[in-house]
């Protein structure tokens, strides 16, 4: 028996949830798997349902157990269906009659009836989730203390899906480029687009005049300026937006990472582009150069959460029992990365993390080293309104730049090689 019309999206958004709530798989990872063999317009629906149930998690288990008499298990299968159902119904603007008809199909053999009874009940009832998403409890606990009065600002950055950021291959095309994709400039070839477009169709897409980057994103690897030809060690490369941007200021790139998969999008992407890099597959612990650097950005692994608006996942699956495993391995890589450079070369260290014990502890461990010397973040460097903080540092959170559509969350320092 054929599938039900618009079946198959929303069984991958089914296993996506339970890969990620119950086996703690980022969305990413998990999406491919689930999702592998489906058209692109339904693995896309599937991303959307699964992106904002997760999103909107917190807000969408209060509805539910505000409509059931007896409280549904987390790991219930239909609660995580129900949730499915009601991010389309309030978020997507599904039709209820085709959430029901997709919906209930995944609950063969189980409790049909109820999901039914509970998703009617809320649309009668004409539920509505808040302005602003929730965040888990312990979330908003440790934000709050390490953010005191941001965590409104930051639930205002989740609300809306962020759009489309590209990094231009050549800046000086800037206003060019603007008009030609109808998008808005962010300074030094950062243009935002809508989101919704299909990149891969988009003008200077196949010529590789361009690749998509998230605007902190951006900002960590602009801190070195023109490299003039000279050697930089992209530390922890994958997926390789900050190697093209190297490449593109005039640096003599070498991208390490581990991961010899992910670092196939920077092969793929350096060959669109026409730049260049050196790419080189091994453990950084492990590795060491011939000679060293004139400068390094070590984009260090962690946690993720400044990601959070762009990748809700990590809300519900980052534990924080893993910090101390996870800033352990970024001290051991940046004292790797100082013993690398050159007397008076540059250090930038960086995370995509919301996390003090990630950034700014980090950083302020690298201004004891004696091998260090401090360069302070100038506000000129910065793109848009953000200004460095007092220490001379960049800190971004996803309350930034709201009326331009926002920003992840990111920490970079800058160093010296003394």
């Amino acid at each position: 028996m054929p599938d039900i019309a618009g079946l198959p999206a929303r069984r991958a958004a089914l296993q996506v949830l339970d890969a990620v709530l119950r086996r703690g798989d980022t969305m990413d990872v998990a999406l491919p798997r689930a999702a592998g063999r489906l058209r692109p317009a339904d693995a896309a629906l599937a991303r959307a349902i699964a992106g904002e149930s997760l999103r909107w998690l917190v807000d969408l288990d209060v509805l539910i157990d505000g409509a059931t008499r007896q409280r549904l298990a987390d790991d219930a299968k239909v609660r995580t269906v129900l949730r499915l159902m009601l991010a389309q119904a309030l978020r997507l603007d599904t039709p209820p009659h085709a959430v029901v008809s997709t919906g209930l199909e995944l609950l063969t053999g189980g409790p049909r009836r109820l999901a039914h009874g509970v998703f009617s009940t809320l649309m009668k009832q004409d539920a509505r989730l808040p302005e602003l998403p929730s965040l888990p409890e312990p979330v908003a606990d440790r934000w709050e203390s390490q953010w005191p009065g941001r965590v409104d600002a930051i639930r205002s950055g989740l609300a809306a899906l962020p759009p489309l950021d590209i990094m231009l291959r050549d800046a000086s095309g800037e206003a060019e480029w603007a008009e030609r994709l109808g998008a808005i400039s962010m300074g030094k070839g950062r243009l935002r687009l809508p989101r919704g477009q299909a990149v891969t169709e988009l003008p200077g897409y196949a010529e590789g005049a361009w690749w998509v980057q998230d605007a902190a994103a951006t900002i960590p690897a602009s801190l070195l300026g023109e490299g003039a030809g000279k050697r930089v060690l992209d530390l922890c490369a994958a997926p390789g937006g900050k190697s093209l941007q190297l490449a593109a200021a005039g640096w003599n790139v070498t991208s390490l990472d581990i991961s010899k998969r992910r670092l196939e999008r920077l092969r793929d992407n350096l060959q669109r582009t026409g730049l260049d890099a050196r790419i080189v597959t091994a453990d950084a612990l492990q590795w060491q150069p011939q000679e060293p650097f004139d400068a390094i950005l070590l984009d260090a692994p962690c946690s993720a959460t400044g990601t959070c608006r762009r990748h809700p996942d990590v809300l519900h699956r980052f534990l924080p029992s893993r910090l101390d495993e996870m800033t352990e391995l970024q001290s051991a890589l940046a004292d790797k990365a100082i013993d690398w450079l050159k007397p008076g070369g540059k250090l930038v260290y960086a995370v995509c993390s919301l996390e003090r014990e990630e950034g700014e502890d980090r950083a302020s461990q690298l201004a004891t080293d004696e091998r260090l010397e401090p360069i302070a973040i100038a506000s000129e460097e910065l793109p848009g309104d953000l200004e460095p903080t007092r220490e001379g540092w960049l800190r971004t959170d996803p309350g930034m730049m709201l009326e331009a559509g926002g920003l992840d969350g990111f920490f970079a320092a800058r160093f010296m090689r003394r």
